[in-house]
């Protein structure tokens, strides 16, 4: 086996051999990684109050400037409800606009979101909560057959974008949307249509014999099964995941909102659900030395794809999340996954000079896409201080690397002309894809990550890292 390299601090060490390498992914929570993916010429600061209300600082003036101030109340579709989507760079409207279940649902966070956080905005952002729960339940809610639609047409009729099946990623993300506003603004529909949106998936979904649940549905609700005596696999419209399996995305994200949901609905069933969620991501989807496997057999069987950069780390935050939703303190062997996946994440997939994580590479292989894609960036900005906050006693290792993202973020993947995050950023740190938004890329993933890393650096410098 060819051994590979990667510049550590400056320092040319092998990272595919496996006596040197792998060891430290491997026994992730029993040996930390000793060596820091960042260069030299950073100027580190040190882990203490002042470096901490610093970086907070300037976090919250990035969500102010980079997120509300573009998206809000731009993004607001008060002809046909629910939120527009497509923006270019300047922030002007282009091409055919849709109502994508995702965009929608993750809109409807945000926005609940903020008026729960900042209490000096609540006034302003809990009419544009309930806009989300106009749309959510009045619209993309099918009153024929029950379940959200995957998308409509912007006005209001089914697409042959999305048709008129149900995708359980979607749904989940509605779910996930009316929760939160539920939780923000108390109007009885969001809960009620969250936990129809739960009990329609419990009812078409949910394979009780395998756990976990069946993604691709019929209008009606009947599961979609592949044809692998065919050789072939075919893909679902507009996410293009494989018809008939399972997969890593779709399931981390049900344990994602179904998180949420519990935290205003505290039904034993959804409980059992998360847990068993939790099981199946932890012990089944991540596997040594910190990878996931992207999509499975109805009975968890793998099957050979790419390892993803950005879900690793952002399932090694969801995880957690979930336990510490739940209560009862965290499992070892959650805590030894989810550092393993940020260990192996900066191991394999790290711009050593720039900083960024990449998109995707093999499990044990250098990167294969080498493109920052924003979702990533700020999702592992997110896990690189969740992980200082848990072991910054024992290395400086996250600290560090957590310093060399921001930097990375704030140079390359910002807009300073015109603001907001660019989508795509090349090897060489410029932007390739300078859209803002569209069906995919709202205000989620960046506002959710500077939300819970501006909370969580004022909260390292009142208490320090655990």
């Amino acid at each position: 086996m060819k051994c590979l390299h990667s510049r550590l601090f400056g320092v040319l060490l092998p990272i595919l051999c496996f006596a040197t390498g792998l060891a430290s992914v491997t026994h992730a929570q029993e040996s930390p990684a000793t060596t820091t993916p960042v260069p030299g010429s950073l100027n580190y600061l040190p882990a203490n109050k002042g470096t901490y209300l610093k970086f907070a600082a300037e976090v919250d003036d990035t969500f102010n400037r980079d997120i509300l101030a573009v998206w809000f109340p731009r993004a607001l579709d008060n002809e046909h409800g629910g939120f527009h989507s497509n923006f270019n760079r300047e922030w002007k409207p282009f091409g055919q606009d849709s109502k994508f279940s995702v965009l929608q649902g993750r809109q409807t966070w945000v926005s609940a979101q903020i008026a729960m956080r900042r209490p000096e905005l609540r006034e302003q952002f809990l009419p544009y909560a309930k806009h989300g729960i106009d749309y959510l339940t009045g619209t993309l809610w099918d009153k024929e057959k029950g379940g959200f639609y995957w998308g409509l047409a912007e006005d209001e009729t089914i697409s042959p974008q999305y048709t008129d099946g149900k995708q359980l990623y979607g749904m989940s993300f509605a779910i996930y949307g009316l929760a939160a506003a539920y939780q923000a603004t108390k109007d009885p529909r969001a809960l009620e249509y969250a936990q129809k949106g739960f009990r329609w998936m419990e009812e078409h979904a949910h394979d009780a014999k395998n756990g976990g649940y069946y993604e691709w549905l019929t209008r009606d609700g009947t599961p979609v099964q592949g044809h692998p005596e065919t050789g072939i696999v075919e893909f679902s419209p507009v996410s293009l995941f494989p018809l008939g399996y399972k997969s890593m995305n779709t399931h981390i994200h049900l344990l994602e909102s179904f998180t949420q949901l519990y935290e205003v609905w505290k039904d034993d069933l959804l409980r059992r659900r998360i847990e068993e969620l939790l099981a199946i991501i932890r012990d089944k989807v991540c596997v040594d030395p910190g990878a996931m496997n992207l999509y499975f057999t109805n009975a968890w069987q793998a099957f050979p794809d790419h390892d993803s950069y950005g879900h690793d780390v952002e399932a090694a935050y969801l995880m957690l999340e979930a336990e510490d939703v739940l209560g009862q303190g965290h499992d070892p062997k959650t805590e030894r996954m989810a550092r393993m996946l940020v260990d192996h994440a900066l191991h394999y997939g790290w711009d050593v000079m720039l900083g960024g994580f990449y998109r995707e590479g093999t499990t044990y292989g250098p990167a294969e896409s080498k493109l920052k894609e924003w979702w990533v960036e700020f999702e592992g900005l997110n896990a690189l201080l969740l992980m200082h906050e848990r072991y910054g006693r024992q290395t400086d290792v996250y600290f560090k690397a957590f310093q060399l993202q921001w930097d990375f973020i704030k140079k390359y993947q910002l807009d300073s002309e015109y603001h907001g995050v660019y989508e795509m950023v090349g090897v060489d740190g410029k932007p390739v894809v300078t859209v803002k938004g569209h069906i995919w890329k709202g205000a989620y993933h960046d506002g959710r990550a500077l939300f819970n890393v501006s909370e969580r650096l004022k909260r390292l410098a009142e208490e320090g890292v655990r």
